[in-house]
Formats: structure tokens, sequence, C-alpha cells
């Protein structure tokens, strides 16, 4: 029993879901890695191809080829949709309640009132007949996600040098409080300003308003962000059931924002490269647990459908990967996934349903085939297999098709 990382590249999707034509025809041919690399022919991301990123995509460039020592697969998403918060819940091994689809519109009211009466200077922002926002202290709006699935996310969207995070992250919780939604998203950003935000809200089917982040430049200098999620149980997710084991969890970027642990070992940010700093030094201090790195810098790049900036930081990851296999020994597992797509050449700016790699590291272990599996959650039953602890709420391990030759079968 060694170390159990979890790369998740934020949106780095292999292609649509086979439902996708009936139940989300937006993301019909959608394909992020492919995409991009067809946009991008000299991208340079050998390490993920000798890992079995085009084995997973299906398909060959004239560059980039199968790799015959890979050892790979592929999942379906689980969830509805194509959330980050709920794709990330899948992988630790859990399904959230069903939250409401709503607009933020039908329920203004209610949060209105309830900002209010927490001390809140509140109002509304929009013109006659279109569904409003709310500002707050005139410094923060609270309206629709315009970049994911409407219905699913509302934002709390501040300006960083009026308002403090942790007074961000007290406003996001009091709007949870009285909303279902899957998730309320509080985050800001430095050196901007209210009118920032304000220039930036646009409506959408007179039905959704909400400011769009891209646009504003709230993600420029300085973000920070909290993903605050409707009804989740961490008691059956991994990182809790081996923090009751006493198995070290580490938990890097966005991850460690919407995804629960007791563990101390929780680094917050948004630089990829930062964000590898942080989980290679956990790695050489750590002999034994579980790590989760989520690279969050490529699903804002699919966000700005911005295919340039996209390719960079695929080019970062692929390089600090290439700097982390070293420092594994034949105990570890590595695992590169994605939670969804974020397709930025599809012609709309929201998450894609696609598969997701699975990409598998494990020294001296070549050509290993895990299949398509139903469900992102087989990742954490991995996990706590190869940890021989509690299984998670759902999933099915892998961990016998990813064996060395002479280890036990699980």
């Amino acid at each position: 029993m060694g170390r159990f990382i979890v790369i998740v590249l934020d949106s780095f999707g292999v292609g649509a879901m086979e439902d996708v034509p009936e139940v989300r025809p937006a993301d019909m041919g959608s394909n992020t890695a492919l995409h991009i690399i067809e946009r991008k022919p000299n991208i340079k991301i050998a390490t993920l191809v000798e890992l079995g990123l085009m084995n997973a995509i299906g398909e060959e460039t004239n560059r980039l080829k199968f790799s015959s020592k890979a050892n790979w697969g592929k999942a379906n998403l689980g969830h509805q949709g194509a959330d980050s918060f709920l794709g990330h819940q899948e992988i630790m091994g859990t399904t959230p309640p069903i939250p409401l689809n709503q607009a933020f519109s039908e329920i203004i009211d209610e949060v209105e009132h309830h900002l209010k009466e927490a001390g809140y200077h509140v109002r509304r922002e929009g013109a006659k007949g279109e569904p409003k926002i709310l500002v707050v202290n005139d410094s923060a709006t609270v309206g629709d996600n315009l970049e994911t699935d409407l219905g699913q996310v509302f934002n709390v969207s501040a300006c960083l040098d009026l308002m403090p995070f942790e007074e961000v992250k007290k406003l996001g919780k009091a709007v949870r409080e009285v909303v279902k939604v899957s998730r309320v998203i509080a985050f800001g950003g430095e050196e901007i300003r209210l009118n920032d935000l304000l220039n930036a809200r646009k409506v959408i089917g007179n039905k959704f308003a909400g400011v769009d982040a891209p646009e504003s430049g709230v993600y420029n200098n300085g973000y920070q962000v909290i993903h605050l999620g409707y009804g989740i149980d961490p008691e059956v997710q991994i990182p809790t059931i081996l923090d009751h084991e006493n198995i070290p969890v580490t938990l890097v970027g966005k991850v460690g924002d919407i995804v629960q642990t007791s563990s101390p070992y929780v680094f917050l940010g948004v630089d990829s490269d930062d964000l590898f700093d942080s989980l290679i030094s956990q790695v050489k201090k750590i002999n034994t647990g579980f790590f989760c790195l989520n690279i969050q810098e490529t699903d804002l790049a699919g966000h700005a459908e911005n295919v340039d900036r996209y390719a960079d930081r695929l080019e970062v990851s692929d390089k600090r990967i290439k700097e982390l296999i070293p420092l594994l020994n034949e105990e570890d597992i590595l695992i590169v996934t994605a939670d969804h797509g974020n397709d930025p050449t599809i012609g709309h700016s929201q998450h894609t349903r696609e598969y997701v790699p699975l990409l598998i590291y494990r020294k001296g272990m070549e050509g290993h085939e895990v299949g398509i599996r139903n469900n992102m959650s087989d990742t954490a039953a991995t996990a706590a297999a190869y940890f021989n602890v509690k299984k998670p709420q759902h999933g099915v391990p892998y961990l016998n098709l990813i064996q060395n030759h002479e280890d036990s079968i699980n």
C-alpha cells in the first residue's frame, strides 16, 4: 500500500457520450481533447499521449499515436448533465440528491428577504420587464451562472477590493441556506469594480439573468472561489472514509473547495504550476495516502472558448505530470482523468457531456485496459479496494485490472 493519486484535468473530455443526442443535443460532436489537438497540431503533450490519451480518444493524428504500453480506459458520467461539482462528488464515490433546476428569478424574492434579514444592503438590477440580479453591499452580485447548464448554479460574484473573500464566503453561505440548486459558487477577483460586474450582466431567454464571469474580468487577478453544494453526505465518500482510518488525504485546487475532508492537507488555488508544486511537495513527504489534484485552468479556458489558453494549460500539466512520475514506486497508482468536457470549439461556452479518460500509471505495468466504466465512482471504489477500507456509496473497483503480476488479486 502506497500512494493513490488522482489528477483531474477539469473539463478534459474525450468524446460525446452515447446519450447526448437525446439529453444534450447542443453537445453533439463534442470532443474536447481531440478538437484542441486538431486546432493545435504541434501541442506538446507527450506524457499524456504515452499514458494513453489517444487510446482513450480512439483516434490518432499524424503526430500523436496510440500507446501500446499505456494502461487506460474511459468512464461515463453517472450524474445528470455535465457539472464540476456533481462530477467531483461522483469521482469521490457518491451521488448527491437531485437538486432543483431553477432560474434565479424564481427565488429572488426569498433570497432578497433572507439577505436583508441577515443585515445586508440589497437592491435589484435590471431593466423593466426582464429578470433581475441582486446587488449586495454595492460590492457583489447574485444571479444565475451563465457558464454551466442554466438552472443548476447560482453565482455570487464579488469585487475583492471592496468585499474580502471571508465576507464573500459568508454571503455565499447565506444564499445557500435558502436555495436548492446544485451549487452556489461564491467567488471574487481583485482590481475590478461593481461596474465591471454590472457591465457583464446578461439575460438569456428572458428567464435567466447573471454576470458573465469571464467578460467581467473577475478571473484575471487574485481570483478566489468556494463551491457550496446541495445535500452532500461526506461519510460515504472516499476522503472521509480514509479520514476515519487515519490514512492521509491531500486535496489540491478546486477539489479542496467542493469535497469535504477533516484532513489538514488542503491546498487551494487556481494557478496550475502552484497546484502541481503543492501536490509534488506532498508526494515527497507522504509515503502512503490518497491525493487528488484539480487543474481548473483548463475548464476556465473552455468556458472562455479559448483554444490557445487551453492548449497552454495542457502543456503545463503534461510537463508537471512528467516531473511527478519518477517520484512514484511500484506500489503507487496515478490516475489522470477529468470530470466532464468543455469543448471550446463546439459553439457554446458551457460544459459538454463527454466520456472522461482514465490514464493509469503504475511503475513496471504496461498494456492493461480497464474498459469503459459505467460511472466515475469506479475510481473511488478502486481507491477503497487499494487501501482495503469500506466501499464508498457507489462504484465498482477496477483494481484487479491494474495489478502488477506479482500482486494479489482483490
